[in-house]
């Protein structure tokens, strides 16, 4: 199944604490804003100590949804990022290696929340959870607003 190079499919589980995971792949620090309306920016730092910018664009709820993501340079973050002021988390992401998937792992650092995600190409596939990452699994949380970052960042 091709879809539109704008649709992002992905599964969210809550985590009761960190996994004892495999050697991450990347290991990012992330600092995200939401400005009004539906557009995220974005700050993340590599453990290499590379810096990226962006804004992002998330519409829908739920495994499918629409994302338009754009690379932007610091002066624009810096100009934008005044008015995400009270609407921002900051988390370590983990980017684990499974065989064919990429589990990303974020360790949330402003609040006591662990959270994977699966990101994947086809809307009815069948995620297999990892033997490392079933003993600190709650649930799918997927389909809950609550847990979108939009949401936590409130």
């Amino acid at each position: 199944m091709t879809l539109p190079p704008d649709v992002e499919i992905e599964r969210k589980y809550l985590l009761r604490g960190m996994p004892k995971c495999p050697t991450p792949e990347a290991v990012l620090e992330i600092d995200q804003g939401y400005l009004p309306g539906v557009a995220r920016l974005r700050h993340q730092r590599s453990t290499s100590g590379r810096e990226q910018f962006f804004r992002t664009v998330k519409q829908g709820v739920g495994v499918q949804r629409m994302e338009t993501e754009d690379e932007i340079d610091r002066k624009t973050f810096d100009e934008l990022w005044p008015q995400t002021a009270g609407k921002r988390v900051r988390k370590r992401r983990y980017v684990v290696p499974n065989g064919e998937d990429h589990w990303e792992i974020d360790e949330f650092l402003d609040r006591e929340l662990v959270l994977a995600e699966l990101e994947f190409d086809d809307p009815q596939s069948t995620v297999t959870i990892p033997d490392w990452l079933t003993p600190v699994l709650v649930r799918d949380v997927t389909d809950e607003p609550a847990f979108t970052n939009r949401s936590l960042a409130k």
